[in-house]
């Protein structure tokens, strides 16, 4: 009674783990190509017995060596497919040997496409008639050009044909990659641009009261010795002031000033009317940073909360900002969503928006981290503090 459930137990740990080796044979294409070759000579083996009792000089050991060798030729099927196919044209002609051209023909149709998969199969009906029309060819594979066309046509064709529609995938998921890559950096350009705004709003009003703090001090010490000192200090304020702004010539859309931590509550309601309820924590000592730091943090929470109702919804999520010993450090957790029992490697968002975070905190000198952690979804930012304002 007690050793069923420790069998069961044992297969489906089993079962996972072939599907976790499978994964990875999956994403490493060497892995992927041996497999293949294994299992074309695994198909091929099965005719070693015949190929040893026909005559062609062969006995099982060579034979076995010369089919181990054309499947070997499939490991160059992504780097050189015309390799296994003349190969297979050679085992078709020498032993009849059709597996390994099924395989070739679709190795040639994935990885160089339509028209050399057509081309292959042409070139390999046409190689196969010649041999069907010759003395040679085995009485069993085709006694009639009916039973050639319904054996060795249809063979090629599938084959290709499947190629072909795993090339026309394969080009689609690499324009996926390709636009989600640009959407990625995308969103780090448009992050950079608010941070520009954000520097030249932010400095750009200190310089603007250290100017006009300085003309102040200068007309306070008319016909004093540090007149014209003061004087310099301004004139070099407004010259900042202007280069900031011919640097800085990309802006917000809308111009709004970037909101601060004061913010922060307003983005917990409207999260919560959303159906994800948070839990804000937020010392008071943060309150006093610069508005960069506050504009970082505003960020970071904002995206994260986003993220929350598109992955996690309905789950509570906990937001601490804390500032203490120099260090601002923000941390957003929430449990992953349920039906999910293997974490996933990247985050639950990997999207434009936790890379827009990263370069936000990156560009102040801080670090960034977003990913599972246990049965939670964690996103952790640890930067400098800066001075109190």
């Amino acid at each position: 009674m007690h050793d069923r459930p420790a069998a069961v137990t044992a297969l489906s740990q089993a079962v996972a783990a072939g599907r976790r080796l499978a994964r990875r044979c999956t994403r490493e294409p060497r892995a992927l190509d041996l497999l293949t070759a294994l299992a074309c000579l695994a198909l091929m083996a099965l005719d070693v017995p015949g190929l040893a009792a026909a005559d062609n000089s062969l006995t099982g050991v060579t034979a076995a060596l010369v089919l181990t060798a054309g499947a070997a030729t499939l490991l160059l099927r992504r780097a050189a497919p015309w390799v296994p196919y003349l190969v297979s044209l050679v085992l078709l002609g020498w032993l009849h040997e059709l597996t390994l051209a099924q395989f070739a023909l679709y190795s040639l149709a994935r990885y160089r496409g339509r028209l050399a998969g057509t081309l292959g199969v042409i070139g390999y009906v046409s190689f196969a008639y010649v041999m069907f029309n010759l003395p040679g060819w085995p009485v069993h594979r085709g006694d009639t050009l009916s039973e050639f066309l319904s054996l060795v046509v249809p063979i090629g064709a599938l084959a290709a044909g499947v190629g072909v529609a795993a090339n026309r995938q394969d080009l689609v998921r690499a324009l996926q990659a390709q636009r989600a890559e640009t959407e990625t950096l995308q969103a780090v350009q448009r992050e950079r641009a608010r941070i520009a705004r954000d520097v030249h709003d932010f400095v750009g009003r200190e310089l603007t009261l250290l100017s006009v703090r300085s003309q102040v001090l200068a007309r306070r010490a008319a016909g004093g010795p540090h007149a014209d000192g003061f004087e310099e200090l301004s004139e070099t304020a407004r010259s900042a002031h202007r280069m900031l702004n011919e640097i800085i010539v990309q802006r917000d859309v809308d111009g709004r000033p970037t909101p601060g931590l004061e913010a922060l509550p307003e983005l917990a309601r409207r999260s919560a009317l959303a159906g994800s309820p948070v839990a804000l924590h937020v010392d008071a000592a943060a309150h006093r940073l610069s508005p960069l730091r506050q504009a970082a943090v505003h960020r970071v929470v904002q995206e994260c909360l986003t993220n929350a109702a598109k992955h996690a919804p309905g789950e509570a999520v906990e937001v601490h900002v804390t500032a203490r010993e120099g260090r601002l450090r923000v941390r957003v957790t929430n449990p992953l969503p349920a039906g999910e029992p293997d974490a996933p490697a990247a985050p639950v968002s990997a999207g434009t928006g936790t890379a827009g975070m990263g370069e936000r905190v990156w560009t102040l000198g801080g670090t960034f981290f977003a990913g599972p952690r246990g049965q939670r979804y964690e996103v952790e930012a640890d930067l400098p503090a800066d001075e109190p304002v």
